[in-house]
């Protein structure tokens, strides 16, 4: 049985063998440049899947997103092993095929890719904190320059500093990504440590009668949470959340298409109704009903 620090080490070199094996410019990700960063934000996600087929069906299915091959537009050869992803004709992220890659094993899962104005200054911030660098900063075109990192505690995700700017800070929209959280043993030490690599301050939201729930705010907008392991077993990782209008709806056809609901809806706080799914391919999300007055 490997162990969890040399799969994390797989995924993170098979997600940039897919971008850099061949002659390819990924996309920027925003249509529009907008020549702004915003440190530790989340502005892009990209599927590792071993079944594209089952992927699309699946995301399409449930919220209509479609799915379109890199081509010539962007430099790319046929066989570039990358896809964008679009929600009614807007960006929202990409998918890598695990199957082309050279790998028995099954990797597939979401990677949310943070927002940094200087990824070698944050990776040398990761690195003095005791996070792991999987993949130095490494340019992606038009995109920009992308390191797969993990924290102290295993959890994996990337680092992107953006040539063009990131996304602007508008409501979330239905079917698209809202949220992002990470998931650890040890919520203080999660908070220091991501507080040092994005510069932003810790807020709290009291759930319940005496729980809180710690996150973090960069120009007073929230940008992600930070929340004690919540399923027996697992290791530290991070989870994206879809806005959706009707969870119980969603959930309902997750089987039909393949996938697993791991935590049926329920309400999280008044108002704000939560579920845990696993695509076809094993990669897991949450869906969340949201409303900008939340």
């Amino acid at each position: 049985m490997k162990s969890v620090k040399t799969l994390l080490w797989l995924v993170a070199s098979l997600m940039l063998a897919a971008c850099t094996t061949v002659p390819i410019n990924l996309p920027a990700v925003t249509d529009q440049p907008t020549n702004a960063h915003l440190s530790g934000k989340f502005i892009w996600h990209d599927l590792l899947t071993d079944d594209p087929p089952a992927a699309q069906r699946f995301y399409g299915e449930l919220f209509g997103w479609t799915f379109h091959a890199i081509g010539p537009r962007f430099g790319a050869v046929a066989s570039a092993n990358y896809m964008l992803i679009r929600h009614e004709g807007r960006l929202i992220g990409g998918m890598i095929d695990e199957s082309r890659l050279d790998s028995e094993l099954d990797l597939s899962q979401w990677v949310g890719l943070m927002s940094t104005g200087d990824i070698d200054a944050a990776v040398a911030t990761l690195q003095r904190s005791g996070g792991t660098v999987y993949t130095p900063p490494t340019e992606l075109a038009d995109r920009g320059r992308i390191a797969v990192v993990a924290d102290p505690q295993g959890a994996l995700f990337a680092l992107l500093q953006t040539h063009d700017g990131d996304p602007g800070d508008e409501p979330p929209r239905m079917n698209e990504f809202l949220w992002d959280e990470v998931w650890v043993d040890d919520v203080e030490a999660a908070e220091t440590f991501y507080q040092a690599l994005s510069g932003l301050e810790t807020d709290t939201l009291v759930v319940g009668e005496e729980s809180e729930y710690r996150y973090l705010v960069g120009n007073d907008v929230p940008r992600f949470g930070i929340l004690p392991l919540p399923i027996e077993d697992l290791p530290p990782l991070w989870t994206p959340y879809l806005r959706v209008a009707d969870p119980a709806a969603i959930v309902a056809r997750v089987e039909e298409l393949g996938g697993r609901v791991v935590i049926e809806p329920v309400e999280r706080a008044p108002g704000v109704t939560v579920a845990l799914i696993i695509d076809p391919s094993g990669a897991g999300f949450a869906v969340q009903t949201w409303s900008p007055k939340q």
